[in-house]
């Protein structure tokens, strides 16, 4: 089976972070961000994707190509311009088979696509959408089906009044025939959502009622929702055998003994954490990271090369690559730092701030 990845947004909603890098090569516990979609479509047989790619697309190639994936042989398409979700998959038809998937690049999920292909072939449908229940529905665009789970209509952010029962929304993951790109126009931004899909109802367009875990990782907190799930094993993941044995996926090179671990924490290659540090509940560190003597994190992200000085103090906060701390210096809580960033001995960083790349924070 083949699959179409969309991955070319700006990820402008997790910003400082993506202002370097491009969303999908984020880590999230010590893998790129999409590189769990890789792994999920490789469990199901995808041995062959098409990855649609714009911003800062080497940066994605480079993080993809470092953690690697063996049996899985990926192309890279690149938009001249942002095309829109039909757009970017129009764009790269001359590489399409009969029969393909294709994916937002920006979603956390273990739901079982093989059952997804296997009732599109069973229906003949052309296209087939894959739907999830959320909380809130009036947050999003609705699918409505009837019994045999044809797609009778769209509804767009509803009111309360007009939410049906069952409400399920468009999760991303779609089984589509070759022949859908005839109703996409070259050359010009086309959604998928808004343009392709509402032509094809009376047309064959179905909806599959995708039972697993789903998650949108647009945003900081989502991110902090999706990292915690995946060290508290909710779903199926590459740290899913070393949490059950050890409850935390520590690397051997990684030099912890002399701080205090609370698990589950992800701690990747070369740490070094001095004595008295703790790491609470729900930490993530990334390769080359040095953390220095009685600091205390709690539920935080650390990625590659930062260092952390003495007595530091952080709060559930995202720290990007190459971050350097100074001594006694204070992070509270919802806090995200850009690549490069220096805050200074003793300073003292508010709850929810967004500090860019490279910038420097004073005491």
């Amino acid at each position: 089976m083949q699959a179409v990845i969309l991955s070319g947004g700006q990820g402008t909603r997790l910003r400082p972070l993506t202002s370097t890098m491009p969303k999908p090569a984020v880590p999230m516990v010590n893998r790129p961000m999409l590189w769990y979609m890789v792994d999920w479509l490789a469990r199901h047989g995808v041995e062959d994707i098409v990855m649609s790619v714009g911003f800062l697309a080497d940066g994605l190639r480079a993080a993809l190509d470092e953690t690697g994936h063996e049996g899985v042989n990926i192309r890279y398409v690149e938009e001249p311009e942002p095309l829109g979700t039909a757009g970017a998959v129009k764009y790269a038809e001359q590489h399409l088979d009969e029969r393909f998937l294709v994916l937002n690049g920006d979603i956390l999920t273990d739901f079982d696509i093989s059952a997804e292909i296997a009732q599109h072939e069973s229906t003949g449908a052309r296209a087939t959408l894959a739907l999830v229940p959320v909380e809130d529905p009036t947050a999003y665009g609705l699918v409505l089906t009837d019994a045999d789970q044809r797609v009778l209509s769209f509804l767009e952010k509803p009111s309360a009044e007009e939410v049906p029962p069952n409400p399920r929304i468009n999760a991303g993951a779609y089984v589509l025939e070759r022949d859908v790109m005839d109703l996409i126009p070259a050359g010009k931004a086309v959604s998928f959502e808004r343009e392709v899909f509402p032509a094809l109802i009376d047309n064959g367009i179905y909806g599959y009622d995708a039972d697993g875990y789903w998650l949108d990782l647009g945003t900081p907190e989502r991110y902090v929702e999706a990292t915690r799930d995946l060290l508290a094993n909710n779903l199926t993941s590459w740290l899913s055998p070393e949490l059950e044995a050890s409850g935390s996926a520590i690397a051997a090179s990684a030099k912890t003994e002399l701080g205090i671990i609370r698990d589950p924490v992800a701690i990747d290659e070369n740490v070094t954490v001095d004595a008295g540090a703790t790491l609470g509940a729900y930490c993530v560190v990334g390769p080359d990271v040095s953390i220095g003597s009685n600091a205390a994190l709690a539920g935080s992200v650390l990625m590659r090369g930062c260092s952390v000085g003495e007595g530091v103090d952080i709060a559930q906060a995202l720290i990007g690559p190459g971050v350097s701390i100074g001594a006694r210096a204070r992070i509270e809580s919802d806090v995200v730092i850009g690549e490069g960033a220096v805050v200074e001995p003793g300073a003292r960083i508010a709850a929810g701030s967004r500090i860019d790349a490279k910038a420097a924070v004073t005491a």
